[in-house]
């Protein structure tokens, strides 16, 4: 399914979100989320998310917009603490890599969308560099992304992530706005070097052996 056809699936699905009133501690009217010192005000969050609706033609929810821009910023501070340069030629291939080719310059014709993809695309890259890797052109570059995600996750438990109550939950790796489904720009498989594994629950790595049975 192209990305494009994603997004308008995910519009239609989550066009309903959960809104809940108040502010989280962190945050103040006005602020969506806040990431360390990046706040994302609730105007920019509301720009961005019009200018996707625009491009997939369906209505976007808010909260799916803000869980990308949480990882963005995100992966901006981890990158800038750990000195991962990103060169403009990294992040414009990126760029063409997250979203549908047919859809690209619409994407970057408005500046909230462009903004939005470019913030994406130096997440993906520094969370490929992030996991030992070098860009886009590597061979292994999904499998460095997961290892990645892994560090990611890990820094996201040092700093501080706000978001006010009304768009959901922080859960360490995306924000959960309490309905069904998600959102992302991402390809299938930049979504998969985004996951980190998931632990198993007990009982899942395989049956113990049962003790044998006294025989009568």
């Amino acid at each position: 399914m192209s990305t494009s056809r994603r997004l308008q699936a995910a519009g239609v699905a989550l066009a309903s979100v959960l809104l809940l009133g108040g502010c989280a501690a962190g945050t103040h009217p006005g602020a969506a989320a806040k990431v360390g010192n990046t706040e994302i005000t609730v105007g920019d969050l509301e720009k961005t998310s019009d200018a996707i609706s625009g491009i997939v033609k369906q209505p976007v929810p808010p909260s799916q917009v803000l869980s990308e821009l949480v990882r963005s910023a995100l992966a901006g501070q981890v990158i800038a603490d750990r000195s991962i340069t990103i060169s403009e030629a990294e992040i414009a291939g990126a760029t063409k890599v997250l979203v549908d080719p047919q859809a690209y310059n619409q994407w970057v014709a408005n500046p909230a969308s462009n903004e939005f993809l470019r913030d994406a695309a130096t997440a993906l890259v520094g969370q490929v560099k992030l996991g030992g890797g070098t860009d886009l052109s590597d061979p292994q570059w999904q499998a460095k992304g997961t290892a990645g995600a892994a560090v990611l996750q890990e820094a996201s438990e040092k700093i501080k992530i706000d978001v006010s109550p009304r768009y959901g939950k922080w859960t360490g790796k995306e924000l959960d706005p309490k309905v069904s489904g998600s959102l992302s720009i991402l390809s299938e498989q930049t979504e998969a070097s985004q996951k980190t594994a998931q632990p198993q629950q007990p009982g899942q790595e395989g049956e113990q052996p049962q003790p044998e049975q006294p025989q009568g």
